[in-house]
């Protein structure tokens, strides 16, 4: 366990004689829900964060001088290292997670983009076995029901109405691994589909909207509780129409996606949005494509054609944004260093926010006792030094 802020909420079991040594991470700055430690100590037997190591016998990492946060969590992640979670076969799928892993993302949900309605539901079928193997945490639909006039780098011949009937052949599709489904829910069957969602426990997030405030808030009443990238595919903060925006930030049922990439947000934007909706209602993602971890050039994003220059992707025909090539490590050291934000609200709002909005904070999402062993190991800048899943090192911090 992290320092000995919780040594008595959690049992530690005789280990049999097979089983390997400890791991216990010294010395470091450990961030914990209840605050940083200095001088913290992880232990980690098995698969499992533990209170204390059960023998003498233990792999002793000293790490002074480096922060151990818990392992981030991305909500909505479309793919990455060349690979897409939209089109590509399993070898790519896991091609993508493993390039975010190594970036610190233990836990990934798979996006997909907007296509045809029985494409999207084979799809499903294919992520869901995926998802079961405990190599995804879940399905995020973005698209097809959103709205034309702020579709971004969707197709918009592809682009449908919510209608309840067809949002449940997604759901039913993914075979209970859909997570989250985002809606433009100012149209024709908007509200009746995020009350839908709500009643089967996936998530009805607002985004790629051009809802009202009074639109946004019904859907919200409805049983809404995301916003899909906040100030990107949505009206802007008006001062007479304040439009989605000011809805989404001032209703405390409402968790709000930020992309801190330094292109989809200005820090100005990023800073509202801390200040209004607080630390624990912020959920930072990447909204990666292909390009994520791999490289410049061109790319498909569902059936559009994308280019990616010096890191930035747009639409070759229009050059709207078209997601991101950000990893969430290079989120949290802009969000510390650029933004000045406190580390403590860095951990909640990549790692503890969206494990709770998954359902999973019991698993991950804090470095509890008792929970997964997944960490991600900084140095004193905030670079990332080692990732560790599941009690098993995927970047080892030595091998820098």
């Amino acid at each position: 366990m992290a320092a000995s802020a919780a040594r008595a909420t959690s049992t530690v079991h005789a280990r049999s004689p097979h089983h390997p040594p400890s791991t216990v991470l010294a010395g470091a700055r450990v961030v914990l829900p209840t605050g940083t430690v200095d001088n913290g100590r992880v232990v980690v037997e098995g698969t499992k964060i533990v209170t204390e190591a059960s023998t003498a016998e233990a792999h002793v990492h000293d790490l002074s001088g480096h922060w151990v946060v818990p392992g981030f969590v991305d909500i909505h992640n479309h793919g990455g290292g060349g690979a897409s979670f939209t089109s590509g076969t399993a070898e790519d799928v896991l091609r993508g997670v493993m390039t975010h892993r190594r970036h610190g993302t233990t836990t990934l949900v798979a996006s997909t983009v907007t296509g045809d309605m029985d494409f999207l539901a084979h799809r499903a079928g294919f992520l869901s076995e995926l998802v079961e193997q405990g190599d995804l945490a879940g399905i995020h639909f973005e698209g097809p029901f959103i709205s034309p006039c702020r579709k971004g780098a969707h197709s918009e011949e592809l682009l449908r109405d919510p209608d309840p009937a067809e949002v449940r052949k997604l759901i039913d599709a993914a075979r209970g691994t859909a997570k989250m489904v985002t809606l433009a829910t100012e149209l024709p069957g908007g509200i009746d589909s995020v009350r839908l969602l709500a009643e089967h426990g996936v998530i009805a997030a607002i985004g790629h909207t051009d809802a009202t405030y009074e639109q946004t808030r019904e859907a919200i009443d409805a049983g809404a509780t995301v916003a899909t990238h906040l100030f990107n595919a949505m009206p802007a903060l008006g001062h007479r129409a304040p439009g989605p925006i000011a809805a989404l930030l001032e209703d405390e049922r409402i968790t709000v996606e930020l992309i801190n990439d330094g292109t989809h947000l200005h820090p100005a934007a990023l800073e509202l949005a801390f200040r209004s909706a607080g630390a624990g209602r912020v959920a930072f993602i990447t909204d990666a494509m292909d390009a994520a971890g791999f490289g410049d050039g061109r790319y498909q994003l569902g059936p559009l054609e994308v280019e990616v220059k010096d890191g930035v992707a747009r639409l070759v025909e229009g050059h709207s944004i078209a997601g991101s090539t950000l990893t969430l490590d290079t989120a949290f050291k802009r969000a510390v260093t650029v933004d000045r934000i406190p580390v403590e609200d860095v951990v909640a709002a990549i790692s503890a926010n969206p494990a709770k909005l998954l359902g999973a904070y019991d698993r991950v999402g804090s470095l509890d006792p008792g929970k997964d062993a997944d960490l991600v190991v900084l140095d004193a800048d905030f670079a990332l030094k080692g990732v560790m899943r599941r009690g098993e090192w995927v970047v080892h911090p030595a091998a820098g």
